[in-house]
């Protein structure tokens, strides 16, 4: 077999490694996987606004699930979710 030669005066390419993704963790912050569902109720005098606190089953009745378990978190859930922590009931 023959050994291969370079150009003089050139440097060999360096090697193209890919990063390697990892998963983002679970948790209630953007770019995370949501840990479980996350619900609100829809106000029922008919505004269809949502009301009250997070809960992480359907509430019944109208509501809006915000987010499903595994999903991901983006600026508009996490939006929502702070939105539902600033209310009062």
């Amino acid at each position: 077999m023959a050994a291969r030669s370079r150009p003089e005066g050139t440097e060999p390419e360096p090697a193209a490694v890919r990063t390697k993704e990892y998963a983002a963790g679970t948790g209630w912050d953007i770019g995370q996987t949501a840990p479980d569902d996350a619900y609100r109720t829809l106000d029922a005098a008919g505004s269809g606004e949502p009301t009250g606190p997070v809960v992480h089953a359907h509430p019944g009745g109208y509501a809006r699930q915000i987010v499903a378990k595994g999903g991901l978190i983006t600026e508009g859930v996490k939006r929502d979710l702070d939105a539902a922590e600033n209310t009062k009931d």
